[in-house]
């Protein structure tokens, strides 16, 4: 009851269109949306859904896969190609893999299985109508904010140099609310501004210059309060796309800074933080001497702390791999001058090792989550599976793996009905969880689930067996067990042949 007041709440600035063919179906949660959504259209087909959304776009769609003149799948595409970040949710009572990886790959919000449970329904309502909340609030938050740096640049030029003081207070107050809103680079800017500092004393620059390139290092991500949620909080590997979002950061910093007097000598350092000596880099693709000797500084700087800090989907390096590095890009991602002096600089240092990127509290557990666990099970999902394998690349340990394949799994569905499936599915993960609470469980293909740990275990369960006996021996177990090392996995698509 909380969550739908909650949702209800949300609903009251929120449209939806629902596109189903089946007319009952289509009435009956048509009238349950209406009570919750400020506005709710229908279309019984994906050819009149589109046009209704042409005509007037919606906040949610909500949509069938199979359906006459144009299915949902059809129609999610051409909707993601006038909005690509439309939040559309996939109403299915199919388990084909082709339609699940169409979807995947259209970046669908999220799926709804037939016949449709209306607590699960809330449950995946409130996570959207909660990402367009915040959403929105975000872009109130920048649209102020942008007003708010205005509004204090003109003050600036007026005030005496205490209050411009107080003016940097905010502005590293605003580096301080990136940093909270992305637990996973917390003191990032910390290390990369004292990093900056000690290899420019190093060389011999002033100790006003020396100042000014640690400035710059407190506030080189600044430009990152403009990125979406979605791409700063995702703690894994970005894709090509979200890279491209997130290098935006840079000139979104140095444009915001250079408007301010004090900030812009240090705006341009900012500006080229991500260069390259060779060229490659962005956003300018500037080379060589035309980079600022500061900012050929902070290149190293920052690359070194990315080396040396873990990440979800990568291992930090060692001290001395890290030190290796700076001189094997020497002149081609880094000065030769400033990584040669960066070397001598960091080889005695101690580096802090406890700089992880594992949840803390209660609220970063649901945010990690939400990134890594299958909303039906509650088990790992491949995002996580893959992340798996590129954490234990450069890991010594064995890792032991057993997949459960569950044959004949559609058939029991379609004899049983869907909600048994779900139901099977969730209480054999609840088992391998309560039998095996030093493993990993991940759910992979629907029906298939793949049982990771640091030391062998057997996973033949007595209980699954019984669990799989009441399916009128319709349902066929198969284990398989190996070693990742022995059987050289080292990707997810390594396990193909397994399944």
């Amino acid at each position: 009851m909380v969550l739908l007041k909650e949702l209800k709440k949300l609903g009251r600035e929120i449209s939806v269109l629902y596109v189903e063919d089946d007319i009952t179906l289509l009435e009956g949660v048509a009238n349950y949306l209406d009570l919750v959504f400020v506005k709710v259209d229908t279309a019984i087909n994906g050819e009149e859904g589109l046009k209704k959304y042409d005509k007037d776009n919606y906040d949610i769609v909500i949509t069938d896969i199979q359906m006459p003149k144009m299915n949902g799948i059809e129609m999610a595409k051409a909707i993601k190609e006038i909005n690509p970040n439309q939040e559309i949710l996939i109403t299915t009572a199919f388990s084909e893999t082709h339609y699940l990886l169409k979807a995947i790959e259209l970046d669908i919000s999220g799926y709804i299985v037939k016949p449709i449970d209306f607590n699960k329904i809330n449950t995946t309502l409130y996570k959207v109508a909660s990402r367009i909340y915040m959403q929105r609030e975000n872009i109130s938050y920048k649209t102020n904010l942008k007003k708010m740096i205005k509004e204090k640049t003109a003050q600036n030029t007026a005030l005496q140099m205490e209050k411009i003081d107080n003016y940097e207070q905010t502005l590293l107050s605003l580096v301080e609310m990136v940093e909270r809103r992305d637990t996973y680079t917390g003191g990032h800017s910390q290390r990369v501004a004292k990093y900056s500092k000690m290899i420019a004393k190093a060389m011999g620059f002033s100790k006003q210059e020396c100042e000014l390139v640690y400035r710059a290092g407190i506030l080189h991500d600044i430009g990152k309060i403009e990125t979406p949620d979605a791409v700063l909080l995702n703690p894994g590997k970005l894709d090509e796309f979200q890279f491209s979002i997130i290098k935006e950061h840079v000139s979104t910093g140095a444009n915001m800074l250079k408007k301010i007097p004090m900030y812009k000598d240090l705006s341009k350092i900012i500006a080229q933080h991500h260069e390259r000596y060779d060229g490659r880099g962005y956003p300018a693709k500037v080379k060589g001497d035309e980079i600022l000797p500061l900012a050929r500084i902070m290149i190293v700087a920052d690359a070194f702390d990315a080396m040396t800090t873990n990440r979800i989907y990568k291992s930090r390096m060692s001290k001395s791999d890290a030190l290796q590095e700076l001189s094997t890009f020497s002149r081609t991602q880094f000065d030769p001058e400033v990584a040669k002096c960066a070397i001598n600089v960091f080889k005695d240092m101690e580096l802090d090792k406890d700089i992880f990127q594992l949840p803390l509290t209660y609220i970063e557990e649901k945010k990690f989550a939400f990134f890594f666990e299958d909303q039906l099970t509650g088990a790992h999902n491949k995002t996580y599976l893959e992340l798996m394998f590129v954490q234990n690349k450069n890991n010594d340990e064995t890792k032991y793996l057993s997949i459960l394949l569950l044959h004949n799994f559609t058939k029991y569905n379609k004899q049983y009905g869907w909600n048994s499936g779900d139901l099977l599915l969730k209480q054999i993960v609840e088992i391998l969880t309560n039998e095996h609470k030093e493993c990993c469980i991940f759910r992979l293909k629907g029906d298939d689930f793949i049982v990771s740990s640091d030391k062998y275990v057997d996973i033949h369960s007595p209980k699954i067996d019984e669990l799989l006996s009441k399916t009128n021996d319709i349902i066929q177990l198969e284990i398989k067990e190996f070693t990742a090392e022995d059987e050289k996995i080292k990707s997810l698509n390594d396990l193909k042949k397994f399944l």
